[in-house]
């Protein structure tokens, strides 16, 4: 068994009798997690699903003491597997990390061969943190969008516009043409930034998070949602007929208090968006788009960058909404 460096680094989330509690240790060598590669982790990043992880949200941590940090950018130290050699940039997301398995806020881990691949030369490590599973969720998305028959030139709503899926999703929509509509609660603080990412139009998610009637006037052509609840309800009720809403969140709820009515009167298609468990080959084909079309430059002005002793401040930002965008945690430097 490869030990960490005496100077391996980790934050960990653990369960104590009064309560959870997240701190960072230091030269552990159970933390390394379990896999077929060993990387040295250069960058993590902050999520949604990392911030929960830090509250102690049984809902993402299935495990005690967890590290968590669902992206993981490194440079691979020892293989088992054919496909890396040591030296190698390569990035992992989703795949359990943070979740049921130690994740990217540590200085070194090992990962799955099966859910990670060797980055493009032209996409820095920084960069790949920056999109991390987000990116790579909002590129699902757009292809999803595609693949069921929505063209460039439509309209698309975007919910959860200021996070990170929905800001990238925005970004790579208005690259290939669509016309996007971002709702925010937010629409004086970050109306004037959407339009800068691409959004055709801002709209006060208020419009869609109350209950509403089942069928309303079609305004979209299709959805990226990653509210649930509610405003996905209202985001399939303003659908026009075959028209497509993929869902990769519950932000506002897990529910769906909805009716039939939408899909057997306008045919309606609702795709679910499951980043986790994708495979390999879907894997390597969203991170070459990803890597083809997202300008670098507006990357950087979603993006703030943080340590590892940051991590716990920025995820309890996260929760109450005081952090948008992509926060990029730095561990190494390459």
């Amino acid at each position: 068994m490869t030990t960490p460096h005496p100077a391996h680094r980790a934050l960990i989330v653990e369960k104590t009798d009064d309560g959870t509690h997240a701190r960072i240790v230091t030269g552990s060598e159970d933390l390394l997690g379990d896999g077929d590669v060993l990387i040295d982790v250069t960058h993590s990043s902050i999520n949604y699903k990392d911030a929960m992880a830090l509250a102690g949200d049984p809902g993402v941590a299935r495990t005690f003491p967890l590290v968590p940090g669902i992206d993981a950018v490194g440079v691979v130290v020892e293989s088992d597997s054919e496909r890396f050699a040591p030296g190698d940039r390569v990035i992992v997301n989703g795949a359990g990390l943070g979740e049921f398995r130690h994740g990217g806020c540590a200085t070194r881990l090992r990962v799955d061969a099966a859910s990670t691949i060797v980055l493009p030369d032209s996409m820095s490590s920084r960069h790949a943190a920056a999109l991390g599973t987000a990116g790579f969720t909002a590129s699902l998305a757009v292809a999803a969008l595609g693949k069921y028959g929505i063209h460039p030139g439509e309209d698309i709503l975007v919910t959860g516009s200021t996070g990170g899926v929905g800001s990238i999703a925005i970004h790579l929509l208005s690259q290939a043409g669509y016309r996007v509509t971002a709702a925010t609660g937010r629409v004086e603080e970050f109306g004037d930034n959407l339009r800068r990412l691409g959004a055709w139009e801002v709209i006060d998610r208020a419009e869609l998070s109350s209950p509403g009637k089942p069928l309303q006037k079609t305004r979209f052509d299709g959805v990226v949602d990653g509210l649930g609840s509610h405003t996905l309800v209202n985001a399939i009720a303003m659908t026009r007929r075959c028209g497509v809403i993929t869902s990769y969140g519950l932000a506002q709820g897990p529910d769906l208090p909805g009716t039939v009515l939408p899909f057997i009167l306008r045919a309606v298609n609702l795709v679910g968006i499951n980043s986790v468990d994708a495979d390999l080959s879907e894997r390597i084909d969203r991170w070459r788009d990803l890597d083809e079309h997202v300008d670098r430059s507006v990357l950087d002005r979603l993006t703030s960058t943080i340590t590892l002793d940051e991590v716990i401040d920025a995820g309890r930002e996260q929760l109450t909404g005081n952090r948008s965008g992509r926060t990029v945690v730095e561990l190494g430097d390459r």
